[in-house]
């Protein structure tokens, strides 16, 4: 499975074509997924769980707006590292509609790792934090074949794994980064694999890049 997702992350890093995506949960009560797809999105990434006791109540709705309007789709879990285990938090999120199927249509969970509040890094040290992570991906991995993509941004990361490599040869990057450019890629990952780019999305929700092809996409969500 790493040598597979080397494959379609070095896919990804040498083709010029990037494809349009955008992520979303209950704070977007009215999505427009038909025409994000007629304006060439063709991937979105749903809200589904925080923790171990919450799923967004959209979530459902959302998934089958996406899937009804062909768009490829998968889900995200907002952490809360320290709070419980990785492993029971990834168990809770492929529990509640963060699984994967190699259908082809379905991308990997998402780990959403960020602040909340005054949580900056969650009470834990860097050494815990990317112990915790680790924990999350693995158990994720023995149930579904997949590894989490990880969702950070540069600071976060910095701060609170130590910027940490782990990841690089096994979790895909999603890069959140407000600007013109991706800029500096944390953790020794050589580029990201999906950049946010906007909080921002003509249609719902925050605007994401795919880095590669529409095929490269599919791999993605093949396995």
């Amino acid at each position: 499975m790493k040598s597979t997702i080397a494959a379609i992350l070095a896919l990804a890093a040498t083709a010029q074509a990037t494809v349009q995506g955008f992520d979303i949960s209950h704070y977007q009560s009215s999505v427009n997924y038909a025409g994000a797809y007629a304006a060439g999105a063709r991937f979105v990434i749903i809200k589904a769980t925080e923790g171990t006791t919450y799923t967004d109540p959209s979530f459902s709705t959302h998934y089958t707006g996406a899937t009804n309007a062909g768009l490829i789709r998968g889900g995200y879990h907002f952490a809360h590292p320290g709070e419980t285990t990785g492993a029971a938090q990834a168990d809770y999120f492929i529990t509640h509609g963060g699984g994967w199927s190699g259908d082809g249509i379905t991308l990997p969970g998402m780990l959403d790792l960020e602040s909340e509040g005054g949580a900056t890094c969650w009470g834990l040290s860097t050494s815990a934090m990317v112990a915790w992570i680790k924990a999350f991906s693995d158990r994720y991995h023995s149930q579904t074949g997949r590894y989490p993509m990880l969702y950070t941004n540069p600071s976060w990361w910095t701060s609170c794994t130590g910027n940490s490599n782990a990841f690089v040869s096994t979790n895909p990057l999603v890069l959140a980064r407000y600007a013109s450019a991706p800029g500096t890629i944390p953790g020794g990952w050589p580029y990201q694999t999906i950049w946010q780019n906007s909080d921002s999305y003509a249609y719902g929700g925050d605007s994401d890049i795919f880095n590669g092809s529409l095929d490269n996409l599919r791999k993605l969500a093949t396995g």
